[in-house]
């Protein structure tokens, strides 16, 4: 592990997962691509500081009928001091043509689910008598009670919420993005310099 100052470039992409945020990270000893999951937090723009860098690595991935090699830092932390926006030309230079993390990683072979004999499959789909629908369905709207169980659900140990709230960037990327926008939907801006959340006031 390093650490080194330097400046890192964050460009926002509307991706079919949501929007998603990847780096670039320009440093004395070079330039990397950054795509850590905590960067989904992020608004668009260019973050100087002292950055840890904990791995350094060549990655891979195909695109659109292209193969991209890129040359990729595993960030292990970092201390903002100064943020700036973007230009047009630093933002042609993150390419819009970026593959979602999640996508690269269901890339990755998983594990096989259990196999459901198909004559009970078949069945369940045409039978009647078996009810799939999911219980709650016909309430048209979630209850406060359901959407605080859902909040609790979604936020796990971070729950109950206090006024200001540090995600942890280990959890799923879906997870961690759900997080963020719920975040956001309830009043809570992200502060780049102390990397967490903080309810707004009103």
């Amino acid at each position: 592990m390093i650490t080194i100052p330097g400046q890192l470039a964050i460009k926002t992409i509307h991706g079919r997962n949501g929007d998603f945020n990847v780096g670039r990270l320009e440093t004395s000893i070079g330039e990397f691509v950054v795509k850590n999951a905590e960067l989904d937090q992020y608004a668009e723009g260019k973050y100087e500081g002292d950055f840890v860098i904990a791995e350094i690595r060549p990655s891979t991935y195909t695109a659109n009928g292209r193969m991209v090699i890129e040359i990729r830092a595993l960030l292990g932390g970092m201390t903002l001091s100064n943020i700036d926006a973007l230009s047009r030309d630093e933002a042609h230079r993150l390419s819009p043509q970026e593959v979602d993390p999640i996508d690269e990683e269901a890339q990755t072979p998983a594990p096989a689910a259990p196999k459901v004999p198909a004559k009970a499959k078949s069945r369940s789909l045409r039978d009647p008598l078996i009810d799939t629908t999911p219980f709650g369905r016909e309430s048209a709207a979630p209850s406060p009670e359901s959407s605080a169980d859902a909040d609790e659900a979604l936020f796990g140990a971070l729950w109950p919420l206090g006024d200001s709230v540090k995600l942890d960037a280990t959890v799923d990327r879906r997870v961690l993005r759900q997080q963020r926008d719920r975040l956001g939907a309830l009043g809570y801006e992200f502060a780049p310099l102390s990397q967490d959340w903080h309810r707004a006031q009103a």
